[in-house]
């Protein structure tokens, strides 16, 4: 039995070209548009897999709507004589309305469920002088998908991993560290005031001892110097008396 048509709309609809230099990534786009009232799933495969890198490779087009899939060559040493025998296929089928398991249903696909269309990539060199700007939009692009993919997958596992309870609990439980820290902070500051106290009361009282004991001295200095005066007259006068 022959397989339906293609219900999925491909740009470009025969040839994937990839511009060099191939020195390093060079990716190119595939627009795929659902034209249909129906979700469709869709697996792009390829006969060099070690060869390209392709994002996404599968997945659901909701109906009237279109996705881009980036095709990436990897860096290789190119030989213009070569003729490129690389091919992709786009296989597509229309989506169960209750579809839960994606996989199961590609494996549980009939063939005559299965519809596909093949493009062939062809390889083509710059001239000299847009070399240097061919490379550079090409390493901005592989850039730019390779990070907004890492992005999109972290959040995607993000959000798999934790349900409501969980975020819930652990709302709560920063809510906790944060009053927690507050706390902390206060008795802190409780702690500093005191310290600032006592080093206060501790140097006015040091600078009282020191009073005190300055005091002292100048009375002893006073007393000597008048018992000294008083032993001089004293010597005096029995001096006097002697003679």
């Amino acid at each position: 039995m022959a397989r339906p048509e293609q219900v999925l709309l491909l740009e470009p609809q025969h040839e994937l070209k990839f511009r060099g230099p191939f020195s390093d990534v060079v990716t190119t786009n595939l627009k795929l548009s659902n034209p249909t009232d129906r979700n469709v799933c869709f697996k792009v495969k390829t006969t060099a897999p070690r060869r390209y890198c392709v994002r996404p490779n599968s997945g659901i087009i909701d109906a009237g709507t279109s996705i881009n899939v980036s095709v990436m060559l990897q860096p290789f040493d190119y030989d213009p004589n070569e003729k490129s025998k690389h091919k992709f296929m786009v296989q597509s089928m229309l989506a169960p309305p209750d579809m839960t398991d994606m996989e199961g249903v590609w494996k549980e696909a009939k063939p005559e469920e299965l519809m596909d269309s093949k493009l062939r990539c062809v390889f083509e060199m710059p001239v000299e002088n847009e070399k240097s700007h061919d490379m550079e939009s090409n390493k901005m692009m592989s850039s730019s998908l390779l990070k907004s993919e890492s992005s999109s997958l972290s959040a995607k596992s993000l959000s798999s991993t934790l349900d409501d309870g969980e975020v819930k609990k652990i709302m709560e439980e920063c809510k906790r560290l944060q009053m927690e820290a507050q706390r902390l902070r206060e008795e802190n500051k409780q702690i500093r005031e005191d310290d600032g106290l006592r080093m206060r009361k501790s140097n006015v009282m040091s600078s009282q001892h020191a009073s005190v004991g300055m005091k002292k001295e100048e009375g002893l200095s006073a007393r000597t110097v008048a018992l000294i005066l008083l032993f001089f007259v004293v010597g005096v006068i029995v001096g006097k008396l002697v003679l």
